[in-house]
């Protein structure tokens, strides 16, 4: 079934700007098709595709790198190893990125808790303020936690 580029940006969650910029980068799996009087032309492979696109884009990965696995996509059977590879290094950068995600969030944490705490108390004034030094060194200065496992 053919989709106008209206069709796939609202089916995408994409906007048609965006599918313009994917397109000029050599980001769809195939060549997006036009017709006659130069309207785009896309199919259900292309939201299928736009749809891990998306997700390789939301984790990190580069245009570069998305560019770099497409091409080895286009060229067909024979490289599978590439892809492969490829699939794995960015895979170790989501794993270690969630981990230093994992990290701030704990750290986040605490400073909530610092804040509720003194906030609840009445003592917010007494949070330490490095721009001010006659503030009192208490709570909010304290060390952060040490991630679990370290």
């Amino acid at each position: 079934m053919d989709l106008s580029i209206g069709e796939v940006a609202q089916r995408s969650g994409l906007s048609v700007h965006a599918l313009r910029f994917y397109e000029r980068e050599g980001l769809f799996a195939n060549p997006v098709r036009r017709l006659s009087n130069g309207r785009r032309v896309y199919h259900e492979e292309d939201l299928e595709w736009l749809a891990i696109c998306t997700k390789l884009r939301s984790s990190g990965m580069s245009l570069a790198t998305i560019r770099q696995y497409i091409e080895l996509v286009r060229q067909g059977p024979g490289n599978e190893h590439d892809r492969l590879e490829l699939l794995r290094r960015h895979e170790a950068h989501v794993d270690s990125r969630i981990r230093e995600l994992r990290e701030a969030l704990e750290v986040m944490r605490y400073k909530v808790r610092i804040y509720e705490e003194h906030v609840g108390r009445g003592e917010a004034d007494r949070l330490w303020n490095p721009s001010r030094p006659d503030t009192p060194r208490t709570g909010d200065h304290q060390e952060c936690p040490q991630p679990e496992g370290t």
